[in-house]
């Protein structure tokens, strides 16, 4: 059975393991403040300082966050806790990625070499009849 005494530590763990950035190896602290089914959390580590919310169930945790560089991060992490007097100490590995950074430019759509081109404004066509001769727009929308 999930009990938020038994999720809070591996939020607590998912939100370290997102203070830890992308693609590096780093440790944090933070605490998690149970708050109805997910806990809220302030941490600080190698990356920084984060806020962010996250759940677990046994021994699973998954969260997302912001650090100090406006940074969302989704994490993901496995650990195990103990009581230790009044508190709960654990420890676990996680994994996050970083979601949406502000700093970095959103990238160009890609358009295809064939893609068509867009149509052309229909007052500057140069309409043709089947002889190859110029036709007046006003001819052909029949406003002359």
């Amino acid at each position: 059975m999930l009990t938020l005494s038994r999720a809070l530590p591996c939020v607590a763990l998912v939100l370290a393991a997102m203070l830890s950035g992308c693609g590096s190896v780093g440790a944090g602290v933070g605490i998690g403040i149970p708050v109805g089914p997910v806990s809220v959390g302030v941490g600080v580590g190698s990356g920084g300082v984060s806020a962010g919310v996250g759940a677990g169930a046994g021994p699973l945790g998954v969260g997302v966050g912001v650090n100090q560089r406006g940074q969302v991060v989704g994490g993901a992490g496995v650990g195990a806790s103990t009581g230790v007097g009044g508190a709960r100490v654990g420890a676990g590995v996680g994994t996050s990625t970083v979601l949406h950074d502000p700093q970095r430019p959103a990238a160009a759509p890609d358009i295809p070499a064939d893609a068509p081109a867009p149509a052309p404004d229909l007052d500057q066509i140069q309409w043709r009849d089947s002889s190859g001769r110029i036709v007046p727009a006003c001819r052909v929308h029949g406003g002359c």
